[in-house]
């Protein structure tokens, strides 16, 4: 399967050509020919088009504090475009957590500007030096509100929020300033959506004698008014995304990466890793000097970079960052995998109690449904660090008997003897063995079928087809893989450019390179992540 329908031509660059030692050279000649290893390569470089140029790597340098920040605000553009590509719901909110110090700060701050505030306004006479500032912020967001045609409006508000005359009236005792905030909330609701209207009405029924509290909560509202420009500014621009999302997002990983050396050593290690399990696989006639037979066993891109889309699935959150080019779907990814693991579970469970129990409950899907259900509750939140996994396991044993139960005198069968319930118990419990052969089994078939979908050019015809013994899981199964598929094949279209290069230096360009890894399987081999 193509890496992508979208590639860029590439060749490999002098400096790499010619980076590669004597010692390689030797190397790579004495178990292939030029010739072959140059059909190699062309074979990966024709899985790239021409559309787009070759990614390119920053050589390793000092940042300045200038560049560490720029290449954030690259990252953050990066996360920001890519939400609004993926998440048709993308919405901005505040979310500012209560006990978090940054709330803690901005409440203090706020809290004195506003006991300023009023300290000033309770002079006699008043002063009105931060009430001012106040407005020409409040002015200021206004017309931030406004089309580039309103041209009427934008007059008024500079005509009645002229900071130089309410500057002369405040120092003659003389500014309304009642009179200017019942403006600004006359003038938001011309210029606020359809849903504020509630919180224009409930502004305008405000005491106007509380300066302080109706400035408070003009700027709530205005913050509101702010986050609903800015989701409808997101909708707009998501059609535009849709046509160019891959596109940006590689430009802008290109823009990180050129101000940040040595950005790709994760996925690096994640490709080589792949190579490295895909090689170690390997037929003994593959394992030779022959350079026919060397070519020949090498992986293809598609393989290599399918396998390494797998092993994402069982990635080790907890002791390692995911790849670079994950980044941004990181959170997905450890969602997938947590909905994965809980299917994988039940369904192990329930196999076991299918094949334990026999003739009695076989094909009765009403039964099977019902201990899907239970067990499915039961082992919520098995992901978790401080899930109980065995305690989970004896519960869920326990209602599993007593639902057995139920339904074995439903329909005149003796009910599981002590013996029977306990044989049952220890085969569910000691499914926490890491080689326990029945969720080995699952594990094993799931791998297939998610193989499955990455292998096939049309993965939406393999989503509904299950393997042989997944049948419960199915639905769960669909939902999942469809998550993954489209997460991978966003990536892929993203980030493919990047993967080839890699894929090429390991494999042709790595010192020692890919094609002389070891020759016996008992050998040492080149080291994974």
């Amino acid at each position: 399967m193509p890496l992508n329908d979208e590639r860029p031509s590439s060749t490999s660059s002098n400096e790499d050509q010619t980076s590669d030692g004597e010692s390689s050279s030797e190397c790579r000649e004495s178990m292939a020919t030029a010739s072959d290893l140059e059909s190699l390569r062309d074979s990966f470089n024709s899985d790239i088009s021409s559309k787009h140029c070759t990614p390119s790597s920053s050589p390793p340098k000092n940042l300045t504090l200038g560049e560490v920040m720029e290449a954030g605000r690259d990252l953050f553009n990066l996360r920001i475009s890519h939400d609004i590509f993926m998440n048709r719901d993308f919405q901005l909110h505040q979310n500012l957590k209560a006990n978090s110090l940054w709330n803690a700060v901005k409440e203090n701050v706020q809290k004195a500007f506003w006991d300023t505030l009023q300290a000033e306004l309770n002079d006699d006479p008043p002063e009105y030096k931060h009430a001012i500032k106040l407005l020409e912020e409040i002015r200021e967001i206004l017309l931030l509100f406004l089309n580039p045609g309103a041209n009427r409006m934008r007059t008024q508000i500079m005509e009645v929020l002229d900071m130089d005359l309410i500057n002369q009236q405040a120092d003659n005792d003389a500014v309304d300033i009642r009179g200017l905030a019942s403006y600004v909330i006359t003038t938001m609701g011309k210029l606020c959506c359809p849903e504020r209207d509630g919180d224009i009405k409930k502004l305008q029924e405000l005491n106007t004698e509380d300066i302080v509290t109706l400035f408070r909560e003009i700027l709530h509202v205005l913050d509101l008014m702010g986050a609903d420009w800015i989701n409808f500014a997101t909708r707009s621009v998501r059609p535009v995304l849709q046509r160019i999302g891959a596109e940006y997002e590689r430009e802008q990983f290109q823009n990180i990466l050129d101000k940040t050396p040595n950005a790709l050593i994760i996925t690096t290690s994640w490709i080589q890793a792949a190579i490295q399990e895909l090689l170690s696989v390997r037929k003994p006639a593959e394992l030779s000097n022959d350079p026919e037979k060397i070519v020949q066993g090498l992986p293809g891109p598609s393989q290599i970079i399918n396998a390494a889309f797998l092993r994402l699935l069982t990635w080790d959150f907890s002791k390692s960052s995911v790849p670079e080019t994950w980044v941004v779907d990181e959170t997905q990814l450890e969602e997938i995998q947590r909905q994965l693991k809980q299917a994988v579970a039940v369904n192990t469970v329930l196999l076991i109690v299918f094949s334990t129990i026999g003739d009695p409950i076989q094909g009765l899907s009403v039964l099977s449904d019902r201990l899907k259900r239970m067990i499915t509750v039961l082992l919520d939140g098995m992901h978790k660090p401080d899930f109980n996994l065995k305690e989970a396991l004896e519960g869920t044993s326990v209602q599993i008997c007593c639902e057995l139960n139920k339904s074995l005198r439903e329909r005149d069968y003796p009910a599981l003897t002590p013996e029977q319930q306990a044989t049952l118990t220890g085969q569910i419990c000691s499914i926490r063995q890491k080689d326990n052969p029945i969720r080995t089994l699952v594990e094993d078939r799931v791998h297939q079928y998610f193989m499955g979908l990455l292998s096939d050019p049309r993965p939406e015809v393999k989503l509904q087809e299950a393997p042989a013994g997944l049948a419960a899981i199915q639905p769960e199964l669909g939902v999942i893989g469809k998550a993954f598929i489209t997460l991978v094949n966003y990536n892929r279209a993203v980030y493919a450019p990047f993967y080839m290069e890699i894929m090429k230096k390991l494999l042709f360009f790595s010192d020692p390179p890919a094609t002389s890894l070891p020759q016996e399987p008992a050998q040492e081999s080149t080291p994974h992540d």
